[in-house]
């Protein structure tokens, strides 16, 4: 026996909580996620157990050699378990495997097994004329596996000398290997030119285009077989050049050319050669893809890096540079994609770079051709860009302290990105400077114990600083409080002064609403009060432009605080003389004064303007994207200027239906509050305040002086606990009534039983080809309460089968879930 043999007499030591994993687990395959290599090799095993048991028993036994070899310590989770249970099987198979060994040796064995499956299968699957690439692939693959396995034995047994046709085999094996790699949707190598969806027209005219490398300036040492063949396409060139992964390539070639040929096939009218591509095909990807960059470009005041040439072949070359290059930076930016405004600002540098490589520009430090900033070598990209900006957001994420710390002390990927909305992002440079301030946080972390000695730089929040407080109950709603109050407030006015629905547009009347506004600006007040303060933790970020606007607002709302007040209390028929006396400069008029009414019109002069806006919602959105000086410095005020969520408003018509809605839920309230609430608690008001010398036994809550004030505030505490309250009670009545008519003229709930179902099974079809299959029929437009579907007949059997395919894929996915039994029925 060999020595392979010996060393498996040694029996291991088991632990009492071991578990065995059963036969069943070597042959699905189901390995430990670090030990995922040796996964085909046990697949082989399995294979080629019942023809050749020896073969078999070898491949486990180079699995665990090399399984041992992948976690010698077996700390990984679930390797112990799975190491012993095969040594185990290796144990147990031995001497049943060895007996039927049809050579003397197991270097032979394996060498004569090795021989048989290259000619008889291998070589006799290749040279056939319908050669299957799924089965050549799997077929070379376990040529590769076999030879390996090979290797380690000839090793174990000392055989110094190989067979030339083994040898040979090998090599031809390995060739094909590289031939036949593996590949999503689309087999781009030439073993692939054969498949059927490579016919495909739309597919060749993208792939033309792809391999339309003229002109460009390969690096001498870059693949030169490859070069020498022109098997090298646009990314190849590019991967050459700015140092991208061979995988990510590889991937990107396939959703580039998938992207290309679905626009090109789509065009209408159809492009004529089909097999060349449109220019209204590249167009229609470049927009959607640089979509994103453009307006982000626009938004910075900076001009897009997508600069195209003269000649018509060489526009269509750049554009497929630009789009494959974009493609290549999402697909290995990783985490980094949750940031498309720092990939906006990657990509628009390495554009650049790209222009000045295709552009012969000279460098003016070095007078050389301008080349990548990052050079070329093998993952340069991945290390150089990548790599530095997730440590980035690893450093921030691990001071978050498992959702322990401040919102302040750390950000999220949004807060970074946000680094890229300003035109400040442009001083990180390219290439990127460490000292910039996006690498705070990692800059300080790799000074070590000069770190600790002062506080941990961050990037830091720019726009939104969350500081837990109850404050926030307010703040978040302030529009939905104040018009609480102010309501509350002119009822209660309306109440106590007997106003009646038809006095409301006289003088007097107006005149004492007209309070509210006061009350207003005190919230107004309260409310630039806690903007300022909850935003505090974010001081460090601030900008001038936005400390102005927030201390501007603040004096503005005092100012109206103060203004108000004064013009109110100066006309009033019940203020003090000595008040009156104060303040001789104003007017003094019957009625309501002049000045007052032009206080209160220019304090709702931006309300009025927010209420058209709101109104018009395409005007709102013309005005947030627009990036006109004037329409900026009239936004200044109201917000400040953020990339995202610019003009994202509803139509026009559902805004119509949304404030309708929200009108008379909240005139439904009012009226409620009044007459049920607040008017018949007017009157006992009144006699309670009139009643006097009343001596109360809890004289410390209700004290013994004029009003009653004790005894009215239990009275009213309860209605007004209700009055802020009960706005979900109506939201639930009219929400309900709303769902029921919409569901009503949707008819859903109308099937609600087996029996139902089954009598309307064969208008299925029927509904299911109107509503989801095209056709170039015009569907007639009209509203009916009916809508009845033709039942398919024998004769229309191709429309049921449409429906029949869908029906099955729903009724495998319930038994999938469980949701049906797979027991057929009687």
């Amino acid at each position: 026996m060999s020595n392979m043999d010996a060393g498996l007499t040694r029996r291991p030591s088991r632990s009492a909580a071991m578990t065995t994993f059963s036969t069943e687990v070597f042959d699905n395959e189901v390995v430990p996620s670090s030990l995922g290599s040796i996964a085909p090799i046990l697949r082989i095993a399995t294979e080629v157990e019942s023809e050749r048991p020896r073969v078999a028993y070898l491949c486990r036994f180079y699995a665990f050699e090399k399984a041992h070899r992948l976690d010698p310590s077996s700390s990984g989770r679930g390797v112990r378990q799975f190491k012993t249970s095969l040594l185990q099987r290796l144990e147990r198979d031995n001497a049943s495997s060895l007996a039927s060994r049809v050579k003397k040796t197991d270097a032979r064995e394996i060498q004569s097994y090795y021989q048989q499956y290259y000619e008889h299968y291998v070589r006799a699957l290749d040279q056939g004329e319908q050669a299957d690439r799924a089965q050549l692939g799997k077929a070379y693959q376990t040529a590769g596996v076999l030879f390996e396995v090979l290797c380690a034995v000839n090793k174990t047994e000392k055989v110094e000398e190989v067979a030339p046709e083994i040898i040979a085999a090998a090599r031809d094996v390995q060739e094909k290997k590289e031939i036949y790699s593996p590949y999503n949707i689309l087999p781009l190598d030439a073993a692939g030119a054969s498949q059927s969806i490579m016919q495909l027209e739309e597919v060749k005219a993208a792939v033309a285009a792809l391999w339309n490398t003229r002109g460009l300036n390969w690096p001498a040492s870059f693949e030169p077989q490859r070069q020498k063949s022109g098997d090298l396409d646009l990314l190849d060139w590019l991967r050459a050049m700015f140092g991208f992964q061979k995988d990510n390539v590889r991937n990107q070639r396939e959703h580039l050319i998938l992207l290309l040929a679905n626009s090109h096939i789509r065009l209408h009218p159809k492009p004529e050669p089909l097999n060349k591509l449109d220019e209204r095909a590249l167009d229609a990807v470049m927009s959607k893809l640089f979509k994103n960059y453009k307006t982000w470009c626009k938004f910075l005041g900076r001009k897009h890096s997508l600069r195209l040439p003269q000649g018509p072949q060489e526009i269509q070359q750049r554009k497929m540079l630009y789009m494959g290059l974009y493609l290549l930076i999402w697909g290995e930016a990783a985490n980094i994609r949750f940031m498309p405004e720092c990939l906006c600002y990657i990509f628009h540098n390495m554009a650049y770079e790209l222009h000045g490589l295709l552009a012969g520009n000279v460098s003016i430090v070095t007078g050389e051709n301008i080349k990548p900033s990052y050079g070329g070598d093998d993952e340069a990209f991945l290390r150089k860009v990548v790599t530095p900006i997730y440590r980035v957001i690893e450093t921030e994420a691990k001071k978050n302290k498992d959702g322990n710390a401040a919102n302040s002390d750390w950000c999220n990927y949004d807060d970074l990105n946000e680094y890229f909305w300003s035109s400040d992002c442009f001083s990180l440079g390219w290439p990127m400077r460490d000292d910039g301030d996006f690498f705070k946080s990692t800059r300080n972390k790799g000074q070590g114990r000069k770190a600790v000695q002062r506080k941990s730089g961050s990037t830091g929040k720019s726009n939104f600083v969350e500081m837990r407080s109850f404050w926030h109950l307010f703040r978040s709603f302030d529009r939905l409080w104040t018009f609480y109050i102010l309501a509350l407030q002119a009822m209660l006015i309306a109440g106590f002064q007997n106003i009646s629905p038809m006095e409301l547009f006289e003088i007097d009347s107006l005149y004492a609403l007209s309070s509210i506004f006061i009350t207003a600006a005190f919230l107004r007040l309260l409310q630039s009060l806690l903007d300022l303060i909850l935003n505090f933790p974010g001081y460090h970020r601030w900008r001038f432009s936005d400390v102005l606007r927030n201390v501007l607002k603040l004096i503005v709302s005092l100012a109206w605080v103060i203004v108000l007040p004064i013009c109110y209390v100066q006309s009033s028929n019940y203020s003090p003389v000595d008040v009156k006396g104060i303040l001789p400069f104003l007017p003094k008029q019957s009625g309501i004064p002049p000045l007052y009414l032009l206080a209160v019109a220019l304090y709702l002069l931006p309300n009025l303007l927010a209420a058209c806006l709101f109104l018009f919602p395409m005007l709102r959105r013309w005005i947030e994207n627009s990036d006109w000086h004037i329409i900026r410095l009239l936004l200044w005020w109201s917000q400040p200027r953020i990339y995202v969520g610019r003009g994202m408003h509803e139509s026009q018509f559902s805004l119509i239906k949304y404030t309708l809605f929200w009108v008379v839920l909240l005139c439904s309230k009012v009226a409620f509050s009044y007459y049920m609430q607040i008017k018949p608690l007017v009157k006992p008001t009144k006699d309670i305040m009139n009643i006097k010398r009343i001596k109360y036994t809890w004289h410390e809550f209700f004290p013994e002086g004029s009003g009653n004030y004790g005894a009215i505030f239990s009275l009213w505490l309860p209605m007004i606990l209700i009055y802020f309250m009960d706005s979900q009670i109506w939201y639930s009545i009219y929400s309900t009534l709303c769902g029921g008519v919409i569901g009503a003229f949707d008819r859903l709930g109308e099937i609600r039983t087996l029996g139902m179902l089954r009598s309307r099974f064969q208008s299925l079809p029927g509904a299911f080809n109107t509503y989801l299959v095209p056709s170039d029929k015009t569907p007639k437009r009209g509203f009916s309460f009916s809508k009845k579907f033709a039942e398919v007949t024998a004769s229309r059997r191709s429309e049921a089968a449409k429906f029949a395919q869908l029906w099955n894929e729903v009724i495998c996915s319930f038994r999938e879930e469980d949701l049906i039994s797979d027991r057929k029925g009687p």
